[in-house]
């Protein structure tokens, strides 16, 4: 019985507004090469929904003719796209050597327990999502920590609920 649950699940769709699939429908139409523009199209799509759920993704393949499954290939191969909703703060911990040396895996693990989440998840309020990166190219202030594109450099364990209250505040 769990795993027809799971499954029940895992085909549940989302219900998304209609405005936003017609400004990424208009966008497409004026994309002349819709098949080689294809990451362009799932930036535009990730920038207007938010995350790119598998009714985006169907949404896309249809658009521009292509696989859905050749859709989905690029959105799971790179790390800058989303299948999952975002808060509205996008919290990285740099993992890179520099950082990692610098105890990076203490600041993320500091982050994670202030915010009551794991990495890859979403705050329930919606406001935070935390993540581990590869190298940022930002290795002179290490440990680093972007905040959407906020960098944050030399962050300390004892920096992190400053760095959310920041964030916090800006929301009230």
């Amino acid at each position: 019985m769990q795993k027809q649950h799971e499954q029940l699940k895992t085909n549940d769709f989302v219900e998304l507004p209609k405005e936003h699939y017609e400004e990424l429908e208009t966008y497409i139409s004026g994309v002349k090469d819709k098949e080689g523009s294809l990451i362009h199209i799932l930036h535009k799509a990730q920038e207007i929904f938010g995350y790119l759920p598998k009714e985006v993704q169907l949404f896309v393949s249809r658009q521009v003719g292509i696989p859905a499954a050749k859709v989905y290939g690029v959105v799971s191969f790179y790390s800058f796209f989303t299948q999952k909703p975002v808060g509205k703060h996008k919290i990285s911990v740099c993992m890179g050597t520099a950082c990692f040396v610098k105890k990076a895996e203490k600041i993320l693990d500091a982050f994670a327990a202030e915010l009551g989440i794991n990495k890859g998840e979403t705050t329930e309020d919606m406001l935070f999502t935390l993540r581990d990166v590869r190298c940022v190219g930002a290795c002179g202030l290490a440990p680093v920590v972007f905040v959407g594109d906020n960098v944050h450099g030399h962050v300390a364990v004892e920096d992190v609920k400053d760095i959310i209250q920041q964030y916090r505040k800006g929301d009230e």
